[in-house]
């Protein structure tokens, strides 16, 4: 792992499947590689379904997912952190790429045929969605790119955009590979069912207020074979257990699967101690929050400093495409005919 590049949609509230899925590693690989962590809020991604996202709001979304970010424990003084749109590199090596990507390539990504599918009108913009996504990844050239398990297939096409623009204009780019958080590789919603997904609305937000958070809590799917509190259940039967795995130490976790297994526990006894323990892990990273909040120029300096070493290296990488694609002017004055 030599450089890194990962990203976050600026779509809605940074919730704990996001935490726990990818801010938390991210802060790890940023401690170890510093500078060659580079780390996006997505915003031209947010962009892919225009009735999905509000013009009006974009912005402060942008620069909140940012301070979550921060807040969570991305240090932009180790690491590089900036909003994609502010490096217009991406879109530009982007629509090289798109030259290169037979459309059946685009139309077999599971994600676009999932989303299209719900969708009356299937915007362009979700069909190309995973070729910005090669972009943004390969303008660094980055060779590992922390991903959840439902991006892995995006990471195989960029595999395949990198060896193709290699096989036609020589070696350029690394083939990046996929790197799954193996303690939360997908996080469940609180629905019990589907991955935890600001579009579903079944997530619980790391600044959500407490007493929100509880409430969803309260209300996680039990076991649906325990009706009765004499009821022995199944810890595997609900998403319970599953965020207990998260925030709580394993010794009591197993501890309450075995009561939970014999009805010794309730069930309302172990969403409280989820809370607590939960709240235990949210409190420092909302205090630093707050603390953000009150001085707002740190985080757009932050990200400005992070722009401007991003375009560094994107500007570098976009030299040497264009004189390997033909688009640089000849260095000798041609003979016209």
């Amino acid at each position: 792992m030599k450089r890194v590049l990962s990203g976050i949609q600026p779509s809605g509230e940074i919730h704990i499947g996001n935490y726990l899925g990818a801010i938390k590693q991210w802060v790890a690989i940023g401690e170890k590689l510093g500078r060659d962590a580079f780390f996006c809020i997505v915003d031209y991604h947010a962009l892919t379904n225009p009735l999905a996202y509000d013009p009006k709001t974009l912005a402060q979304r942008t620069f909140e997912a940012a301070l979550v970010n921060i807040a969570a424990g991305l240090d932009p003084e180790k690491v590089t952190l900036f909003v994609q749109s502010h490096v217009p590199e991406h879109t530009e090596l982007s629509w090289v790429f798109t030259t290169l990507t037979p459309l059946g390539d685009l139309t077999r990504m599971t994600q676009f045929k999932d989303k299209a599918s719900k969708q009356e009108t299937v915007w362009s913009g979700l069909l190309m969605y995973p070729v910005l996504q090669a972009a943004d990844i390969l303008i660094y050239k980055a060779d590992t790119v922390p991903v959840g398990e439902d991006q892995v297939q995006h990471i195989e096409l960029t595999r395949e955009i990198a060896r193709r623009f290699n096989h036609l204009f020589g070696e350029t780019f690394p083939e990046p590979q996929a790197l799954l958080n193996p303690e939360a590789p997908r996080v469940p919603g609180i629905d019990g069912k589907a991955k935890m997904s600001k579009s579903l609305g079944n997530t619980i937000g790391l600044l959500e207020p407490e007493e929100s958070i509880w409430q969803k809590i309260q209300h996680l799917p039990d076991d649906p074979q325990r009706i009765r509190l004499s009821d022995p259940g199944d810890p595997e039967r609900t998403v319970l257990f599953t965020y207990l795995s998260y925030f709580a130490p394993k010794d009591l976790v197993e501890a309450l699967k075995e009561e939970y297994r014999r009805a010794g526990v309730g069930t309302y006894v172990v969403k409280r101690i989820l809370f607590d323990h939960l709240m235990e892990a949210l409190r420092p990273i909302r205090e630093r929050a707050e603390a953000l909040k009150k001085d707002p120029d740190y985080v757009m300096d932050a990200l400005l400093e992070g722009a401007k070493r991003a375009r560094a290296v994107a500007q570098a990488t976009m030299e040497e495409v264009r004189e390997k694609v033909g688009l640089l002017l000849p260095k000798k004055r041609p003979v016209l005919r």
